[in-house]
């Protein structure tokens, strides 16, 4: 089956986002290393980095969006929902082209494949709440 390159784009995001929240690596550090451990041309590269760089020089920020929906705070995230929320988060806010129903769909695609047993169903819970706020206008 054929993986789109905005797909592998969120995957090697989200292993970026990953390693830099574990590593505290610089990000352009985190990005290289992807970069040549990984075959890049299948991937939507400019996409990849705008995710990848997106969700980490803001994740304040993206914590404080989604924090109203999580239930916990975000330092009590497992690391692989975490950053999974923030790509979604900034996803949500800043790739207003990309519809809010391809950014949940996708973020439960990366809990399911890199996350715990049942963590796609928080992740498709707290994106179904955080929405309603972050594409309002969609959503209307």
């Amino acid at each position: 089956m054929k993986v789109a390159p905005r797909h592998l784009a969120r995957e090697l995001a989200l292993q970026g986002v990953y390693s830099w929240q574990l590593s505290n690596n610089p990000v352009e550090q985190v990005e290289l290393m992807l970069a040549t451990s990984n075959d890049m041309s299948k991937v939507d590269m400019a996409f990849f980095q705008s995710l990848l760089r997106g969700s980490t020089s803001r994740h304040a920020e993206l914590d404080e969006q989604i924090k109203p929906y999580l239930g916990r705070l975000p330092e009590e995230l497992d690391p692989i929902e975490k950053a999974i929320l923030r790509i979604a988060t900034f996803e949500l806010v800043q790739c207003l082209e990309t519809p809010y129903k391809v950014v949940i769909n996708e973020a439960i695609e990366l809990a399911k494949s890199f996350g715990a047993q049942d963590s796609h169903k928080f992740i498709n819970g707290v994106l179904d709440k955080a929405v309603k706020t972050l594409r309002k206008h969609e959503r209307s």
